[in-house]
């Protein structure tokens, strides 16, 4: 099998190719930082490694990238590229709102679609979503962030119910932790009010809860929990909610 992994320089991404290559995985690698790429690619082996660099932020390099990665055959995408921003809407930059919605949401979107059509084709197949537990409320101070988690976990739920419909072999599924220890903090420029779980952790569990073929992979019961609670809650009530912790990561 071989595996295509967004944001595989750092954090969650660079822990999924690990966990991944040391289950025998033949992986492709892709992110816009060349050298961290090829440390990680010789640590898991360069015969079983291919780097693509690719800045997915722009379509035309999504495009790019499904094409030379599926030269290799792939058998796994990891939608796993993505980052957050800090602050009020009226205030935050918004070219760097849009460089997240292109990231978060239109390069999900392309690769899902591309791949999906492939392993639709051939009747087999793994789409990993990386989304988050913001993809289940509102989420102020970080609004234009768990919105784009909201359409992650939204459309993988969509495609869920199609494949089933079509009696399909093809699994997708959406990863949706809490807060883990990445350099996704400082990206954000947010301090987490809870502690967070080791990016290992999140890695295992996310490739464990594919594997056994979940919709959505919660990497704790407290995470699984505040999913369920946002959705017992009047949607002004959760936002509230949602405000007073994020005001606490500023």
């Amino acid at each position: 099998m071989t595996a295509l992994v967004t944001g595989a320089s750092s954090g969650i991404g660079r822990d999924i190719a690990r966990k991944l290559g040391k289950m025998g995985i033949r992986l492709i690698i892709t992110g816009r930082d060349r050298e961290r790429l090829e440390a990680l690619r010789q640590e898991i082996g360069a015969r079983r490694v291919k780097v693509i660099t690719a800045d997915i932020s722009r379509r035309e390099e999504c495009i790019r990238l499904y094409k030379e990665a599926s030269a290799y055959g792939v058998d796994i995408l990891v939608n796993n590229a993505g980052f957050g921003l800090y602050g009020k809407f009226s205030v935050t930059e918004l070219d760097r709102e849009l460089d997240m919605i292109d990231v978060n949401i239109c390069a999900l979107h392309i690769l899902t679609k591309l791949f999906l059509k492939d392993f639709s084709a051939r009747d087999k197949g793994y789409i990993l979503n990386v989304a988050s537990i913001a993809g289940f409320m509102p989420g102020p101070l970080m609004s234009t962030y768990y919105a784009s988690k909201n359409y992650v976990v939204r459309l993988t739920e969509a495609i869920r119910e199609e494949l089933r419909c079509q009696h399909s072999s093809v699994y997708i599924g959406a990863f949706c932790p809490g807060p883990v220890d990445t350099n996704f903090n400082n990206t954000a420029g947010v301090k987490f009010a809870l502690r967070g779980i080791s990016s290992e952790y999140a890695a295992e569990c996310a490739v464990k809860g594919m594997f056994e073929r979940k919709t959505l992979i919660f990497p704790t019961a407290l995470v699984r929990a505040f999913a369920i609670a946002s959705s017992l809650f009047p949607d002004a009530v959760v936002a509230v909610i949602a405000r007073f912790i994020q005001s606490k990561k500023g």
